[in-house]
């Protein structure tokens, strides 16, 4: 008797749990819908790459394939990605479908650079990304949510990395005063993988020395202190795309003294005398040549061929004779 009412509680323990029609489970804000008593064909899921990588400049494709447990669905529909963090991170873009609309129309494409390639109706949503920067690299997001008599939506948790590298660029390289009249030299450089920064220049014998820099990010900051010689002093950045160089020159004023100035103030003193004697020299040619033209003494005449005069008839023209010019007033040498 007791074996038998053991049994019946088992059964009653099992018959509720198998009677229930729909479950959801919300807890990572992943929708998971089961239909009545057999397994759905199909459940929400997405397939992202766990890493892209690209180039600075070039374009970049991140992949996102979704499942969805409906059999059929051409209601409304919204497509995410963001890039950070899931649920919360900053959208880069978004676009929504209409109604048995196979076209997504973009509401959001941060600087234009963010464009759909798949298709969410074929459950596709992969997005590329135009001319990439090293700010781009990061992780990204893909999200669908559906509306109207359905409010399901699904976002992947993990996302996919975007690696963007870079061979190195030199983006400051400069002299400051330091303590004690000195001077120091700073090269900033960018690429990824981070570059290492060598200096070369007198203060080193002008052999290269890599000097430890600080990073932030893509960039790395190296100090070159205490120059004790003028010169050319020059940065190197290397990485294993490339390298990138940039000079700086210093050169510290040191006041003349003594004959030195001397002889600095009496050179400024003669060639303001040079200048001053050629403007006087080219003012009196000017007032003897003015002069001549104004003098009749030295006016001579020189014949000049006779010029035409308009005719009123050919009577005129063959009865008279045209007056001879006036002739040229020329200055004799």
């Amino acid at each position: 008797m007791e074996g038998s009412l053991q049994l019946l509680a088992c059964l009653a323990c099992v018959v509720p749990m198998g009677s229930l029609v729909r479950t959801k489970r919300d807890t990572t804000g992943n929708l998971l819908n089961t239909e009545g008593h057999s397994a759905p064909a199909q459940r929400w899921s997405m397939q992202v790459p766990a890493e892209v990588s690209a180039t600075v400049g070039d374009a970049a494709v991140l992949p996102c394939t979704f499942t969805h447990p409906h059999r059929h669905y051409d209601g409304p529909l919204t497509a995410i990605w963001r890039a950070g963090e899931p649920y919360a991170g900053a959208q880069v873009f978004r676009c929504a479908a209409a109604r048995g609309s196979e076209l997504c129309q973009t509401a959001l494409s941060l600087h234009g650079r963010f464009r759909l390639l798949g298709n969410p109706r074929h459950n596709d949503l992969s997005l590329r990304v135009e001319r990439l920067a090293l700010a781009d690299d990061g992780r990204y997001f893909c999200r669908v949510e559906f509306s109207g008599d359905i409010h399901d939506r699904y976002e992947s948790r993990h996302g996919v990395r975007l690696r963007v590298t870079a061979a190195p660029r030199i983006v400051n390289i400069s002299v400051l005063p330091g303590p004690a009249h000195a001077f120091r030299a700073l090269c900033t450089a960018e690429g990824e993988p981070p570059p290492a920064l060598a200096w070369s220049g007198p203060a080193l014998g002008n052999r290269s020395a890599v000097v430890p820099g600080q990073g932030h990010g893509y960039q790395v900051t190296a100090e070159l202190s205490a120059l004790t010689h003028d010169g050319r002093y020059t940065c190197t950045a290397a990485n294993s795309l490339g390298r990138a160089e940039a000079s700086v020159y210093l050169f510290r004023f040191r006041g003349a003294t003594g004959a030195s100035a001397t002889a600095l103030l009496l050179s400024a003193l003669g060639f303001k005398a040079l200048l001053l004697l050629g403007f006087l020299a080219a003012l009196a040619t000017r007032r003897r040549l003015g002069g001549c033209a104004e003098d009749p003494e030295h006016l001579v005449t020189q014949d000049t061929p006779p010029r035409p005069q308009a005719q009123e008839s050919n009577y005129e023209n063959l009865s008279q004779m045209n007056p001879r010019s006036p002739p040229a007033a020329t200055c004799s040498p």
